[in-house]
């Protein structure tokens, strides 16, 4: 099943050897941590490939060209972020990906990756709130918070001209008219290539209403 899921991986992104089998280290390294941290949820472990890996590749396609510097809200097992940096070692050479995540343990193993990978990464160990306010290029989130909060985390970290992306699912327009109560902002929904019913958010001009 796996290397079914590379193959259909390549085909979808067309993407080297040496970034395949990356991502196929990462994979594995995602099998055998994930049952002590829970990583992903124990049901996807088998579909990391499609579940996890495509999710998160197609945000990278919609990441503005020229773009300098990436945050990653809440990584988690670095998922999309991890995968964003690894794509971007060859494609997008310039692009700096920064990860945050509060749980520590979470932390050891996303620096562990990074290390086996030799890629270079900022970890940042710290709750959203806590970041410094900064210029990044491109904020990402997956399956961190409801669009409000998702916003007000953004807003400060968001350099002029910049651009969010967030995967949301099926309570996209939901989250929407909530979102508009406090936030201005310039949305494009994305279909989702994994799911008929997610929507990536290509967000820009973040302003607060009041």
């Amino acid at each position: 099943m796996t290397e079914t899921g590379s193959a259909r991986f390549s085909e979808m992104f067309d993407v080297s050897r040496e970034t395949l089998a990356a991502l196929e280290a990462y994979a594995a390294l995602i099998r055998k941590w994930s049952p002590k941290i829970n990583l992903v949820a124990a049901s996807t472990l088998t579909d990391i490939w499609s579940r996890h890996f495509s999710d998160s590749a197609q945000i990278f396609r919609h990441g503005p060209q020229g773009a300098r510097s990436w945050l990653d809200l809440g990584s988690g097992g670095g998922l999309p972020g991890l995968v964003v940096a690894i794509l971007a070692r060859e494609a997008m050479p310039e692009l700096v990906v920064t990860l945050v995540e509060s749980d520590v343990r979470k932390c050891v193993f996303l620096r562990e990756v990074i290390r086996q990978l030799g890629l270079s990464v900022p970890v940042k160990t710290m709750r959203i709130e806590a970041l410094p306010a900064g210029q990044y290029d491109v904020i990402s989130a997956r399956a961190l918070a409801a669009l409000p909060a998702l916003l007000a985390y953004a807003e400060p970290l968001l350099a002029p001209g910049g651009k969010c992306l967030f995967l949301k699912g099926e309570k996209v327009e939901s989250e929407l008219t909530l979102a508009a109560a406090d936030w201005h902002i310039e949305v494009e929904q994305i279909e989702s290539l994994t799911d008929p019913n997610a929507r990536i958010l290509s967000i820009s001009e973040v302003h607060r209403v009041h």
